[in-house]
């Protein structure tokens, strides 16, 4: 019997998760205390339920039973169970926003949501070592987390399971916190100064072209490509399925979408799965 463990961070996505696994099949359960998750499946496979694949929800909303989970996941083990570890998180800035558009109170801290996230991270750190999978839903729509579930639970680690993000921003509106790699766009030459290109962005084919003609830009977007293709092999070695790059400019507008919507270009060309992002247009 195949069983995945889905836990993370209040607000990162659980519920959306949990729907896309049962579009795949799995027979899911929300919110189970750890120690019953064995006897369940112990239930399933002595019956002719035909069950043969299921997750279980485990969250901050379980209190004590939480605790149990180390234990259960032991027990998992002694009995030859093989389960998997989904893992969602989000950066503070999003999860502070999430909570913000429903108007809910963190089940950490009712007073304070920063302070339950905090709390909550430091709370889920252990389980997060253990994890098989994590993914990040920043920047995710419903339909980009269903998307990188069902790659991520395709059999075996191939490259082709692993997910490159692109993002642009604008250096005056702060570094990207989801951010594996930084990068500095803002040597290029700039559209902003030329009165046709200055109110269009990256996204225009103009902007892009004045940008890419530029042999700094050229060299500085293969380099960045060249880099993530040596070292993809060593993230998932190590247990990463995704990389989350962040291209910079002044603003967010013109350089830094027009570098990140190429190097995506590069990456799709070469077979990667890629999700780009303009976090500042």
């Amino acid at each position: 019997m195949e069983v995945i463990i889905i836990t993370g961070l209040s607000g990162a996505g659980k519920s959306q998760a949990v729907n896309c696994m049962e579009d795949l099949g799995y027979y899911c359960i929300d919110n189970m205390p750890p120690r019953l998750i064995r006897e369940f499946i112990s239930l399933v496979e002595s019956g002719t339920s035909g069950i043969d694949k299921a997750a279980f929800v485990v969250d901050i909303r379980q209190g004590s039973f939480f605790e149990d989970l180390k234990e259960a996941l032991d027990n998992l083990k002694k009995s030859g169970t093989d389960y998997r570890i989904l893992f969602l998180e989000a950066s503070d800035r999003v999860l502070l926003r999430r909570y913000k558009e429903t108007r809910r109170s963190h089940p950490m801290d009712r007073t304070s949501v920063q302070k339950g996230i905090q709390s909550e991270r430091e709370k889920l750190a252990e389980i997060r070592k253990q994890a098989s999978f994590i993914i990040d839903t920043s920047n995710f729509k419903t339909a980009d987390l269903n998307a990188e579930i069902k790659q991520r639970l395709n059999p075996g680690e191939r490259e082709e399971n692993f997910t490159i993000t692109v993002e642009s921003f604008g250096f005056k509106h702060g570094v990207p916190q989801e951010a594996d790699w930084v990068l500095d766009a803002r040597f290029l030459p700039n559209p902003f100064y030329l009165n046709s290109l200055k109110k269009l962005t990256g996204n225009n084919r103009k902007v892009r072209d004045y940008v890419m003609k530029s042999p700094l830009a050229q060299d500085f977007v293969g380099r960045i490509v060249g880099l993530a293709v040596d070292t993809i092999p060593g993230y998932i070695k190590e247990g990463k399925y995704s990389l989350v790059v962040a291209i910079g400019c002044t603003g967010g507008q013109h350089r830094s979408v027009a570098c990140a919507n190429e190097i995506a270009d590069h990456f799709r060309e070469l077979g990667k799965h890629v999700v780009v992002i303009h976090r500042d247009l």
